[in-house]
């Protein structure tokens, strides 16, 4: 019902460029003997994704909300098998950037699939702690050594901390002071819910490694209200004032926003918001920065 509500707006043209900081695509079931589901989505029941995200639906929804060009994340679906995102960059060049999956299984090579992937043009990692064995942590020997090259390498590692920021805060800020020639990006608001807890605080405490980049998208995850949510308000401004526009980012964590307000309504989370209340949350400097200017300078040359 949101999504279907939220395909009826038409989208706005505006002046500011949009870059879609976090995006998901997959292989549809029938190409799925030549780009297989291995692996498993978080909150999925099976390997086979719940709802279609193919490159070509992705790019549609970029067309139809004004969207230049996007960073899509390796799906768990695919795991470590990166040729369907590869596909999509190649179809999309100059406009799809990617971001590998780490592999942090022992043994698996996840150094040199770095390497190599990197050489295939992939701009960023994702480290999702969940896929380090049972009983180790981010902060093991493979995690160490593929932290250390992505920073070597100049690729930008993004913390995916779905079950909770406080869970994994001491890995990543250990990560940090080692490490500290790594870009570091947390996702979506590093998943603190508006109330604002003590997750929240050490988001913010975060502000003092100069490396420290925030994603602000995937608000359905984090908000205890219906579009615009209105409740993120507070944490997003905090967010800016903490770290400073130019190290914070915007997304929608397509094709989860579909089912929740739609792609279209996620590019206008803030101007809404501005109208329900009657106040301007950030300035068009910032909001430049937040659709663009933080990804283009963090990832220089990726959008062409």
């Amino acid at each position: 019902m949101r999504a279907a509500r939220a395909m009826s707006r038409v989208a706005t043209p505006r002046s500011t460029m949009r870059l879609d900081g976090h995006v998901h695509v997959w292989a549809p079931p029938s190409m799925a003997d030549k780009y297989p589901h291995a692996g498993q989505l978080m909150g999925a029941p099976g390997a086979e994704p719940p709802i279609g995200a193919t490159v070509e639906q992705l790019v549609e929804q970029m067309d139809a909300a004004g969207v230049q060009g996007a960073l899509i994340v390796q799906p768990g679906c695919h795991k470590y098998d990166h040729s369907y995102v590869s596909h999509a960059l190649e179809r999309y060049p100059g406009r799809l950037v990617g971001c590998l999956l780490a592999d942090p299984s022992p043994g698996a090579g996840g150094v040199q699939a770095i390497s190599e992937l990197a050489k295939a043009g992939y701009r960023a990692v994702r480290f999702n702690p969940y896929l380090w064995p049972d009983g180790e942590k981010m902060t093991n020997s493979e995690g160490r050594a593929m932290y250390k090259l992505a920073g070597e390498l100049g690729l930008p590692v993004g913390h995916m901390p779905f079950k909770g920021l406080l869970n994994h805060i001491q890995e990543i800020e250990t990560l940090l002071q080692d490490y500290p020639q790594t870009k570091c990006i947390i996702d979506h608001y590093g998943f603190c819910n508006a109330k604002m807890g003590e997750d929240f605080e050490r988001l913010l405490s975060l502000a003092t490694f100069p490396q420290v980049y925030v994603k602000i998208a995937a608000h359905f995850r984090v908000s205890n209200e219906e579009f615009p949510y209105v409740d993120l308000r507070t944490e997003i401004r905090r967010i800016v004032d903490a770290f400073g526009a130019h190290r914070v980012m915007y997304g929608t964590d397509y094709p989860w926003v579909m089912d929740e307000c739609g792609y279209i309504n996620a590019w206008s989370v803030l101007e809404e918001g501005d109208k329900l209340t009657g106040n301007s949350l950030l300035t068009d400097e910032e909001k430049q920065s937040l659709y663009s200017g933080t990804l283009t300078a963090l990832l220089p040359g990726a959008w062409q």
